[in-house]
């Protein structure tokens, strides 16, 4: 087995700390995310119920700014199925991001691991 210079090993450990520290930032960064888009899904989930509960004859408001304007119920019932579309879109990248992000991490922990294992005793 050949050896690296201690230089040349230092550079490289410090370059996989780097990583990893990174890639566990991101991780949770992404987690963060994810958890919001899933509460957001949730009320939006919860408001959908709603609206479906309510009368036909009810009249529905949607704020737009400091105002509120009728609007119909399909149009608004639409809107919110998008919306719920686009929050699983989302959150399907995220849980991809946040796949790869783990795996980045592991295997920066895995190398660092190897490398401290396999070094000779002195």
């Amino acid at each position: 087995m050949s050896t690296l210079p201690d230089e040349t090993l230092r550079k490289i450990l410090i370059q996989i700390q780097a990583t990893a520290v990174q890639s566990q930032k991101a991780l949770n960064a992404s987690r963060t995310q994810i958890a919001a888009k899933e509460r957001e899904r949730r009320i939006l989930q919860l408001t959908i119920e709603e609206i479906n509960a309510l009368d036909d004859s009810v009249n529905m408001y949607k704020g737009v700014g400091k105002m509120f304007m009728n609007v119909p119920r399909p149009t608004l019932q639409k809107e919110l199925k998008d919306q719920e579309k686009e929050l699983g879109d989302d959150l399907a990248t995220l849980n991809k991001k946040a796949k790869y992000l783990e795996k980045q991490f592991n295997d920066s922990q895995a190398q660092l691991r190897d490398i401290f294992h396999g070094a000779p005793r002195q």
